[in-house]
Formats: C-alpha cells, structure tokens, sequence
C-alpha cells in the first residue's frame, strides 16, 4: 500500500467519525463529498466518496427510495394527507382481513369439534353392535356345535352308498 492511499483512507475514516455541522460537505446519493490531501506536501487536492449516513458503509438506498426519504412531507400538505388516508385504508382492510381470518378458523375448529363428537358417538354405537354380534355368533356356534355328535365315517360312508 503506497503512502498516498494510507492518507486517503485515514482521512477518509476520520471524516465518517466527525461530520462538520457547519459549511458540511455536500452530499450525493447518500455520500459525502471530502477533500483530502493526496501527498504531504498538500499541494492536491482528491475528492473522497464516504458514507454519508451515522452506519458508516453498506449500500446507498435505490434513488426511487431515497427521494422520498431525503425531502420529508410537511403534514399540512395534500400529499402527505393522501398518503395517510391510503395508508389508513390499508390498515384498515389488513386488519378486518386478520379478523375475518380468525373467525373463519375459529368456525372450522367448532364444526371439526362437532364432526368429532358424531364419530366419536358412532363408533361407541358401532362398538357396541359388534360386541353383540360377536356374543350371538359365539353363541350359534356354540350351539350347532352341541347339535351336532361325532360320528364314525364308516357310518356316514355306509349310509350315503345304500342310498344310491
């Protein structure tokens, strides 16, 4: 790094940390315009881009963004009243859209409550008549079972021939 370059950026430091309030330099798209001295004689002048804001760096603001920001409205203006009555529209439509949203979801969860409870009480129902089907099947099988006596096959096998 050459001596002049130092110089530059040592100034270029010390005009970010102590702004001068009065007779400041001119400012241009969120820098501020310093001259500092190039060599030790101080016979050259160099104009230095530095930041112009307290942050000290980072990017300059879109130009579209920054006109808005740099020229502040005065609140008696028709502008600034529209702007404000825009705003305050926005504001209002956002939030009656938030409230319209919970009360939808609000009246989801109670039909999802209530739709529970039905299947809830279906199944207890459907539980209920299994339980008994199951005792009725139980019971038939028992009872064909008592019906019917073991028999031998030759007996079964003797029968069926002599009846053809």
């Amino acid at each position: 790094m050459s001596a002049c370059s130092g110089l530059t950026r040592e100034s270029a430091q010390m005009s970010r940390v102590s702004p001068q309030t009065s007779g400041a330099p001119p400012v241009l798209n969120g820098l501020t315009v310093t001259h500092t001295q190039a060599h030790a004689s101080g016979l050259q002048q160099v104009p230095q881009l530095v930041p112009a804001g307290p942050g000290g760096g980072g990017k300059a603001a879109p130009p579209s963004k920054q006109s808005k920001k740099s020229s502040p409205m005065d609140r008696n203006s028709d502008e600034y009243r529209q702007r404000r009555e825009r705003n305050n529209m926005a504001v209002k439509k956002s939030r009656l859209k938030s409230k319209q949203k919970a009360q939808d979801t609000l009246q989801r969860v109670n039909q999802l409550k209530e739709e529970n409870e039905r299947l809830e009480a279906k199944i207890k129902l459907l539980t209920k008549e299994l339980s008994v089907l199951k005792d009725l099947f139980l019971e038939h099988a028992h009872n064909l079972a008592d019906n019917v006596q073991p028999s031998s096959t030759e007996n079964t096998t003797n029968s069926d021939s002599a009846g053809q």
